[in-house]
Formats: C-alpha cells, sequence, structure tokens
C-alpha cells in the first residue's frame, strides 16, 4: 500500500506527536473539559493509537474500532466530560495528525500524492468511526447513570 510510508513516519514520530497534541487540548477553550481526564491517561491512549495507526488503519476492523470508542466515550461520560468536548478533541487530533503530514511531506510524483489521498481518506474513515463510536459509549453510558445526577437533566436545565 502507498500510503504505509507515510503511516510509519507518524508511528515513528507518535511520542512527538503525542506531547504536541497534548498541548493542544489543554490549551484549546473546546476541549476544557478534557483537563479532567489525568494527562497520563490521555497521553497512554493516543500513544497507543499512533504507535499502531498502521494496525488501526489497515488490520483492525469496525468491531475493534467500535469497541475501544465505545469503551473511551462512556470513560469520558463517567469523567463529566461534555460531549462537544470529546468530539472536539477527535477533530483536533484528525487535525494534527494532517497538519504533521503536511509539515514532513515530500510529495512531489503523482503516486506519492496518490498515497497522501489513500492516507487522508482511511484516516477520515477512523476518525469518523471513532467518533460516532465513541459517542455511542457516550450516551450509553448516561442513561445508564440516576436521572437526578445524570448529564441528561443537567443538559435538559442548561437549555431552559
Amino acid at each position: 500500500m502507498i500510503a504505509l510510508g507515510l503511516v510509519h513516519v507518524i508511528e515513528r514520530h507518535s511520542d512527538e506527536l503525542a506531547a504536541e497534541l497534548i498541548a493542544k487540548l489543554e490549551t484549546s477553550s473546546r476541549t476544557a473539559d478534557l483537563r479532567k481526564v489525568p494527562v497520563e491517561e490521555l497521553r497512554r491512549e493516543i500513544q497507543e493509537i499512533l504507535r499502531h495507526l498502521g494496525e488501526w488503519l489497515l488490520i483492525k476492523t469496525g468491531h475493534d474500532i467500535k469497541q475501544r470508542y465505545f469503551e473511551i466515550g462512556g470513560r469520558r461520560a463517567s469523567q463529566r466530560v461534555a460531549l462537544s468536548d470529546l468530539c472536539w478533541a477527535l477533530a483536533l487530533t484528525k487535525g494534527h495528525l494532517w497538519e504533521f503530514l503536511q509539515r514532513h511531506g515530500v510529495m512531489g510524483s503523482p503516486i506519492e500524492i496518490y498515497g497522501e489521498m489513500e492516507l487522508l481518506r482511511l484516516l477520515d474513515q477512523f476518525f469518523d468511526r471513532a467518533l460516532c463510536f465513541a459517542a455511542e459509549g457516550y450516551e450509553q453510558y448516561v442513561p445508564s447513570r440516576n436521572g437526578s445526577d445524570g448529564h441528561v437533566r443537567e443538559a435538559k436545565k442548561a437549555i431552559r
């Protein structure tokens, strides 16, 4: 696969990428609730994905992605991270990878450009699934909680 070389570049720079991404998440007003999550937990989760990005994009199934992100969504709900902050975190992650590829891209030939486009398509597909499954996991957690202290009730109060 043409995009495999680009995936290996991301995997080799996973520690650097994770550190930069955590800094973005910590300073973004859109992800303020993520400060409720221990930094080491975030770092482990980000590094686990980035270090094994090739597996996540090429080998792991939709079921694997569902399992992983459904669990993350539920955990973020239990940590009282707003769903919108979780969604923005995933969007920032995808954007950060695109920026990295632009900084390190040495694309020139049509085949290289095709490889980058192929990788971007795979990243889009992965992050779209991750986002949806994380939201499902989040929503699954919320109704299972006592309605008197659940996020649903708080959200309804905020709307009024």
